[in-house]
């Protein structure tokens, strides 16, 4: 899809990273430049307690398939001078430095469009090109307001247990490197693409961002209850143990759902017959569900929702969610790695490549990489 693509990447950690990932599984040739002096990306060394991995940690191995890593030495004019070079032969290259420090180091847009006027550059700040503060997830996620809303009700703001708001920045910032893109194919101009962990997170806010711009109402903890339908996000333990989650959007679903938990005595009209009473009368609904919920075993339930095509879900581990055909045909395997694929879009016409590079070394390609620059 890509293959004639060529990307340098300058990120580290998560959202830049990502981006790369992503570029190199549609076949794009992606170049990751690392710190000589540090050892490289940092997330090389986050390692879980007790995990046994050489220089790619299990979080290292997250973002990073399909590239070539070259290890050099930023604070010296031959390392610049690699970079300029890199400049000249990409279409693409993707940053994550904090504002003032890509220019200090000689690799910012303005420097490296000097060797490539058509180079479409991306930068992930945490705050805007403005604003020299450092962006961390867990910040953003506190200041974006993501973990006051998150949490059960009454308990303590609690962050997302993946690092979501780099995860975001990363899907815009791969938007706006395909708008430039596709603006260099008509105009032969590169561009500055910049995206920061703030915005990203402020506008993923989105029916809770227009509940207190629109409604009025400030979001509230209220564990994974919808605040707008319900029964939605509720669960509920069936009878072997095992935990449902319910997603009705609307009345036929929660029609069919009283059907099929046999509780139609139960549902009072004047209490439970539209969204905004089931959402008002919530708490008198959940009781009534869970009773008729723990009468039945989860499979047999789980087929008679599905028949119904009522929304629902078994709440499962990662082990148990990796078992889904539907994760098999995104892992990654190079001999006994595994990942996961950034991209999962199917397009049409287009086979995704069954062979990608594995996680590389830290340096693995520098040699082969300075031989063939020119």
């Amino acid at each position: 899809m890509l293959n004639d693509l060529k990307v340098v990447e300058l990120a580290s950690v998560l959202a830049g990273p990502s981006v790369g990932q992503f570029f190199a599984e549609l076949g794009a040739e992606v170049i990751k430049v690392e710190n000589l002096k540090t050892g490289g990306d940092v997330t090389r060394t986050w390692r879980l307690t007790n995990e046994q991995t050489d220089d790619r940690s299990a979080y290292f191995c997250s973002c990073n398939w399909g590239k070539k890593s070259i290890a050099i030495d930023l604070q010296k004019k031959e390392g610049i001078e690699v970079v300029k070079k890199l400049a000249r032969w990409a279409d693409v290259m993707i940053a994550s430095y904090k504002p003032g420090d890509a220019a200090k180091l000689g690799v910012a847009y303005e420097q490296l469009r000097a060797e490539n006027s058509a180079l479409v550059y991306g930068q992930v700040t945490g705050y805007g090109a403005d604003n020299e503060r450092v962006g961390y997830d867990a910040v953003v996620q506190a200041e974006a307001g993501f973990m006051d809303l998150n949490g059960e009700k009454g308990g303590l703001p609690t962050k997302m247990p993946v690092a979501l708001v780099d995860v975001l920045a990363a899907h815009h910032l791969k938007e706006g490197l395909l708008v430039a893109l596709l603006h260099r194919q008509k105009t032969g101009e590169g561009n500055l693409v910049e995206v920061s962990l703030i915005q990203a997170a402020l506008t993923s806010l989105t029916n809770q961002a227009t509940n207190w711009l629109v409604a009025g109402r400030l979001p509230q903890r209220q564990g994974s209850a919808h605040p707008n339908i319900a029964p939605y996000g509720d669960s509920f333990v069936t009878r072997d143990g095992k935990r449902i989650l319910l997603a009705i959007g609307s009345d036929r679903q929660f029609h069919d759902l009283v059907q099929v938990l046999k509780v139609e005595d139960r549902i009072a009209a004047d209490l439970f017959s539209t969204n905004s009473l089931r959402v008002t009368n919530r708490e008198k609904l959940n009781a009534i569900l869970e009773e008729g919920i723990q009468l039945q075993n989860a499979d047999a339930l789980m087929q008679n929702l599905n028949a119904k095509k009522i929304p629902a879900g078994v709440i499962q581990n990662v082990r148990e969610a990796f078992l889904m055909p539907e994760a098999e045909e995104i892992l990654l395997r190079e001999g006994s790695t595994v990942g996961v694929r950034n991209f999962v879009g199917n397009i049409s016409g287009w086979e995704r490549s069954k062979r990608i590079l594995p996680p590389p070394h830290f340096g693995e390609h520098t040699e082969e990489i300075l031989k063939n620059l020119v």
